[in-house]
């Protein structure tokens, strides 16, 4: 199932960030620590330039934290990318923030100097709240759903430092298909654009593979069937989700799956690793190509047929 949402707000978003870029001298852009390929915006490269990003991991109290680990040294590696796990359970965790912010951009800290910073991330991944933690008040309106920042907001705190706040956005194409299960799993696309059976099938696929031991003590499993929906017919029989005949409710059954999950109490679990991350990009990198030589060979047709006329 391919997933396509892209909101108008979230189009004039990428030509405001576009605008006000030359204006930013570092970027913090909030990652959800389930997801950190999927809920990175590929946009920001190209918008960014040479402008330093703080790379921020959020509800990492979620997320597998050797995963984690494996994620915040990746980005490390990266020119000009600091990365921090955190988790809004922890004020100070998102406090702590600033010391990295001024750290990446020294020449911009000063008593008559005003560090501006530009802060980003795809809808639900605690963008709002985290503008709250920082400016010790309610500023930025949150809510446990896609899209709750419509507008841009300039915030003021301490220290000197400015955030220029912007609607979470994701891109036009969500590719591969399998970015926009993860951020349907996660919370990060509405509900009300997917289908919760075809999104929590393929939530059990993934953790029956990397972490069936959790998915057994959470349901009552004593023995792993080999295919997802069997999975679910016995989740629908341990939690009463059966229909008249005893057909499992498979509605109720996604349900409860999706939101144990997006919770954490089915256990801590990251949906992708560094090495799943590097597949996509060659994925994403060879359809471009393709599309790029679809351009070309129908640029050519066409100036074939006007040479005919």
């Amino acid at each position: 199932m391919a997933i396509n949402w892209f909101p108008g707000h979230m189009h004039k978003a990428r030509k405001e960030i576009a605008e006000i870029m030359p204006q930013v001298d570092v970027i913090i852009e909030i990652l959800d620590a389930r997801i950190p390929f999927s809920s990175e915006n590929p946009l920001i490269p190209n918008l960014r330039g040479d402008t330093p990003v703080l790379k921020v991991l959020n509800k990492s109290d979620l997320a597998d934290p050797v995963q984690t680990e494996i994620w915040l040294n990746h980005f490390k590696s990266q020119r000009d990318i600091d990365a921090i796990a955190v988790t809004q359970h922890d004020p100070k965790s998102i406090k702590d923030l600033i010391p990295r912010l001024q750290e990446l951009v020294p020449h911009r800290v000063g008593q008559d100097k005003l560090l501006r910073a530009l802060i980003c991330g795809i809808p639900n991944v605690g963008k709002s709240t985290t503008i709250n933690i920082l400016a010790d008040r309610v500023i930025a309106k949150t809510g446990n759903e896609a899209g709750v920042t419509k507008a841009q907001q300039r915030i003021r705190l301490e220290n000197n430092v400015v955030l220029h706040d912007t609607p979470g956005f994701l891109w036009p194409k969500l590719e591969p298909e399998d970015c926009g299960y993860r951020l349907a799993i996660t919370g990060g696309i509405k509900d009300t654009v997917t289908e919760k059976e075809d999104i929590a099938y393929y939530a059990i696929e993934y953790i029956m593979e990397h972490y069936p031991q959790l998915l057994m003590e959470r349901y009552q499993i004593e023995e792993m069937p080999q295919q997802p929906i069997d999975v679910m017919d016995l989740i629908a029989q341990n939690r009463s989700c059966v229909r008249k005949g005893g057909i499992a409710d498979l509605y109720k059954v996604s349900e409860i799956i999706l939101n144990e999950y997006r919770s954490g109490t089915m256990g801590r679990i990251t949906l992708e690793t560094v090495e799943l991350a590097e597949q996509a990009k060659a994925f994403i990198a060879e359809k471009e190509a393709e599309r790029e030589a679809n351009k070309d060979n129908e640029g050519a047709k066409k100036k074939k047929r006007r040479k005919r006329k």
